[in-house]
């Protein structure tokens, strides 16, 4: 999938998916790496977003480009469309922030659903303020201008032990992240919507007073 094409668009039912039915779900189609090793924080807790990946891969760089230092961030963000979700892979580097609250702003008035990123985001509690679904694996106040630079986008990269390409299908939300191959998504959603259905009637039998062991032996679902 190149950048122009249409982003992801949920279907009726959606909403009751969650990282662990995803896992679950990748699980049960022979895909058991697809979960981040990394905890991604989300900016605000509760958070969950849901979208196909626009990768980008941060590089340390002491140059200084002063006419436009901010070239390639900006032809990037203005690149993203409605349903996609910004993947910023930096190797876990601490030297600087990556995103901040302009981004989020240009990024939320593009329809992008949310920022993932091994480094650091900025600006946080402006972030919240927005509304825009951001996870990170911490918090740093320091520009990235002269320190580190884009080296490509949408290219393929691994975040947190996975790997992810522009087009694959990736959720966050409190319990971390999930991604799901372009190739694959067809089975895995299939499975994960079905999945979603059979919890919500386990855990109205569960909540009605049946037994655990009885409620496993009907439905084989926990």
């Amino acid at each position: 999938m190149s950048s122009g094409e249409a982003g992801f668009t949920p279907e009726p039912g959606d909403e009751r998916l969650t990282t662990a039915i995803l896992s679950d779900s990748c699980d049960a189609a022979g895909l058991r790496d697809q979960v981040l090793q990394l905890r991604l924080a989300p900016v605000v807790p509760g958070s969950r977003a849901i979208g196909r990946a626009r990768t980008v891969r941060f590089a340390p760089s002491t140059i200084d480009e002063p006419i436009d230092p901010y070239g390639a961030a900006i032809d990037m963000i203005d690149g993203v469309r409605a349903g996609q979700l910004v993947v910023i892979a930096t190797a876990e580097s601490n030297d600087s922030a990556f995103w901040g609250e302009l981004f989020s702003a240009a990024a939320l008035g593009a329809g992008a659903a949310g920022v993932i990123t091994d480094g650091n985001l900025r600006d946080a509690d402006r972030i919240a303020a927005l509304g825009f679904p951001a996870f990170s694996r911490s918090r740093r106040p320091i520009d990235y201008r002269a320190r580190m630079r884009i080296e490509s986008v949408d290219e393929p990269v691994v975040v947190g032990g996975v790997a992810i390409s522009t087009g694959d299908l990736v959720m966050a939300d409190d319990d971390g992240v999930v991604v799901v191959p372009r190739a694959h998504e067809h089975a895995v959603l299939g499975l994960a919507r079905a999945r979603a259905a059979r919890e919500s009637t386990v855990l109205a039998e569960l909540l009605a007073g049946e037994s655990l062991r009885a409620v496993w032996d009907r439905h084989r679902v926990l």
